[in-house]
């Protein structure tokens, strides 16, 4: 089990990955979750990151930077999926990741594990006649059978022709007992279903809780996340919610959901204080990119949008102000 920080890395570069991919593609899909996929995600989420899969696979430029960003632990999920002869590059539709709570580690930590879901019209026939010939042998659990997927230590479950989870082998039991009702599930997580519906008509999205929303709002801080004002913001934190979109250039949106008006104004004073920071000792491309990003604070909800061209996104992602972004 990872550690909420180092998931909490990993997640993020994941979505930075997949904005980047949809980015190159430029044009406008829905990444929105079936039934079946929201019932087998355990209820206690801290982010969960859905991207179009086709828009992924749309330009060679985009896989080639997913590749080269893609944290290890997803990378070996994605890799276990290429290689298990499952097709899923042809087949997958909706591809998402979900970090969630399962118990504590030998130390005490809280443990996160994380959940891969993809969606899409596959050829379960095709499959099992694969897994038939490599003499692939299915552990049975309850009525369901899990599959091995390579060498990674990963495995595969088929919830219909169109849904299949997997991860390590205790986070895809994890996800069958949240669809087989033996445990809460996501559909059960009022909070995000309620924020989900606000954002899931977008090609990139991702849904975060408290903690995940406390620990990527220090990383964003930086320094200013060490001033005392901070510790009494982080702690009326509540969640938070990104979205990408791609019809016309890119634009970047994040609500972050505060207890109260105060708390949103300070915690928006403090990020124009990052951003006036990056502006000025950043390269002219990096100082428009700020200049291009508004922050203000709404209802108690602090608020954070980006919008620009597709080619000066593209040029700031060659920059050191997105590598410090996704290198963690």
């Amino acid at each position: 089990m990872k550690t909420l920080k180092s998931l909490q890395h990993q997640m993020t570069a994941l979505m930075m990955a997949a904005m980047v991919s949809a980015t190159f593609a430029g044009t406008a899909h829905a990444a929105q979750l079936s039934g079946d996929a929201r019932s087998s995600i355990p209820k206690d989420v801290q982010q969960i990151i859905v991207v179009d899969y086709k828009v992924m696979q749309s330009s060679p430029a985009a896989m080639q930077l997913k590749d080269r960003v893609l944290p290890p632990e997803l990378k070996r999920l994605e890799s276990a999926l290429k290689t298990s002869g499952l097709k899923v590059d042809q087949d997958a539709d909706t591809l998402a990741f979900a970090a969630f709570r399962s118990g504590t580690d030998k130390n005490g930590n809280a443990g996160t594990r994380i959940l891969g879901v993809a969606q899409g019209q596959f050829d379960t026939s095709a499959i099992m006649a694969h897994f038939a010939k490599d003499k692939t042998k299915p552990t049975v659990y309850r009525q369901n059978s899990i599959y091995p997927m390579g060498s990674a230590g990963m495995s595969v479950a088929f919830l219909n022709q169109t849904t299949m989870i997997f991860g390590d082998r205790d986070a895809v039991k994890a996800a069958l007992d949240a669809r087989d009702g033996l445990q809460p599930n996501f559909l059960q997580n009022s909070e995000m279903m309620n924020d989900m519906a606000q954002v899931d008509s977008r090609p990139v999205w991702s849904l975060l809780d408290q903690n995940g929303t406390q620990t990527m709002m220090k990383g964003v801080l930086g320094d200013a996340s060490q001033l005392a004002d901070y510790d009494t913001v982080k702690a009326r934190f509540k969640n938070a919610r990104y979205t990408m979109d791609f019809a016309n250039g890119v634009k970047f949106e994040m609500d972050v959901v505060t207890s109260d008006t105060i708390t949103a104004a300070t915690a928006a004073t403090l990020m124009k204080g990052v951003a006036l920071m990056k502006k000025t000792g950043g390269s002219p491309l990096e100082k428009s990119a700020v200049s291009d990003t508004q922050i203000d604070s709404n209802a108690g909800t602090l608020t954070v949008s980006y919008s620009s061209s597709d080619t000066e996104f593209a040029g700031l992602l060659t920059s050191p102000l997105f590598q410090q972004v996704v290198v963690k």
